[in-house]
């Protein structure tokens, strides 16, 4: 097991590239099921995540290269296994992805309930209740989804509420769908849009991408293409918050910074200067401490709530007072009690954390109980006096491509030891 071990107190400068975008890469990993040829993914990050979604397309008889260049080549267009195990989707909640592909190519599928991080509910409802309206038959038992359908035909599907993943998988059936499908109150987030644009590629007929209406006009068959999966935003924003909560000054490379627009502006209110090009960002402390900023999480182009957890952590040694609103997860507070130990001034009322700003944090034991909060632990760690150790470090191996190398370029005193 391995732990994080971080001398707190140094300003980050220095210059970093974002790495490709885990919540990008995932679905069109699963895509690959669609293609009756190979995909090959450049900017894929090397993350744990991306290893278990590639063992499970293994497992149902995809092939898979890890070239020189380090791009993906991954041919799944002739599965032999229609069955996603629990073994291997356990940990990973994207595992719920294989079910659409499946069921559009193949005309059946099974597909263990999906894990991930314990962070809310997360209800596969939205997905199992489109695919039947697009004719599938599903059966829910020993905590497998079994589905069939003879041929999937398109139809008009309404959302109850936004939903990134349930809108990625419906977008994924219909593609080889009979007919027109419309998806009503679809996710708009920079992934969806990744997502379909990659499908365009391979010969699939999606317009209305980057809205909260998307039609799909079902095609006989996709192809294998070539494709460099956008940067990823939440990784950036990570590194952002971090050089804002350590008063430093960073550039990062290799960005969408359209992508990052709510996050800009909170990191402007909380007063960083921040300049763009067309593919890179700088933030510039000044050497201040942070203002506090109030935060309420919601669907794209809202505040993001995978970044929740990371303003949390610059709020609690901001100056001033803000609440920080959830409104996505109903159990993502779970950094707060470890950000307390370590001399926080956080309080929680519902689905609200109350925040009082102190000036400095104290070094503590602590440990990770998810991604995002993993992040802010870390984050925390950087700008608190004396040594943190942060154990369970595996679950920012998930979303973070080598964070401990990336953060001693930007000047950082960070190890990953082993117990």
């Amino acid at each position: 097991m391995y732990k994080l071990v971080i001398q707190g107190g140094r300003p980050l400068k220095g210059t970093i590239r974002a790495s490709g975008s885990k919540n990008s890469s995932l679905p069109i990993l699963f895509a690959s099921i669609l293609a009756d040829g190979p995909l090959t993914l450049s900017n894929t990050p090397h993350l744990g995540d991306i290893s278990t979604t590639i063992r499970l397309l293994m497992d149902m008889g995809a092939k898979f290269i890890l070239e020189s260049n380090s791009a993906l080549f991954i041919d799944s267009s002739e599965l032999t296994n229609l069955v996603a195990d629990y073994n291997l989707v356990k940990t990973m909640r994207a595992s719920i992805l294989a079910l659409g592909p499946m069921l559009a190519k193949y005309g059946e599928a099974k597909v263990s309930l999906p894990g991930g991080c314990a962070i809310g509910s997360r209800p596969i409802n939205f997905h199992l209740k489109a695919l039947r309206e697009l004719g599938a038959k599903i059966e829910v038992k020993n905590g497998y989804i079994y589905a069939k359908a003879e041929k999937l035909t398109g139809k008009n599907i309404y959302f109850d509420q936004v939903t990134v993943t349930s809108t990625e998988n419906i977008v994924m059936a219909a593609t080889l769908a009979s007919g027109t499908t419309i998806i009503h109150n679809a996710a708009q987030e920079p992934e969806v849009s990744e997502l379909c644009n990659c499908l365009n590629k391979m010969g699939a007929k999606i317009s209305g991408i980057g809205t909260s209406i998307i039609k799909i006009t079902g095609v006989k068959n996709l192809t294998g293409v070539s494709y460099s999966v956008c940067p990823d935003r939440i990784e950036i924003g990570t590194y952002l918050v971090a050089a804002a909560i350590t008063q430093g000054s960073i550039t990062i490379k290799n960005t969408m910074p359209q992508s990052l627009l709510s996050t800009l502006d909170k990191l402007t209110e909380a007063g960083a200067e921040i300049s763009t090009t067309k593919d890179s960002i700088t933030l510039d402390m000044k050497g201040k401490r942070p203002k506090a900023v109030n935060i309420e999480t919601g669907a794209h182009p809202d505040f993001p709530t995978d970044m929740q957890a990371q303003f949390t952590a610059l709020n609690a040694i901001a100056d001033g007072h803000c609440s920080i609103t959830e409104n996505i997860f109903e159990n993502r507070f779970m950094h707060v009690p470890e950000l307390v130990r370590m001399g926080a001034n956080l309080t929680i009322e519902g689905n609200t954390i109350v925040c009082k700003g102190v000036k400095s944090l104290t070094g503590a034991h602590l440990i990770a109980s998810d991604l995002r909060a993993s992040a802010s632990l870390v984050l925390a760690g950087l700008v608190a006096e004396g040594t943190t150790k942060i154990d369970r470090v595996y679950h920012l191996d998930r979303g973070y491509e080598t964070i401990e190398e990336k953060l001693k370029l930007l000047g950082a005193q960070i190890e990953r030891v082993q117990d």
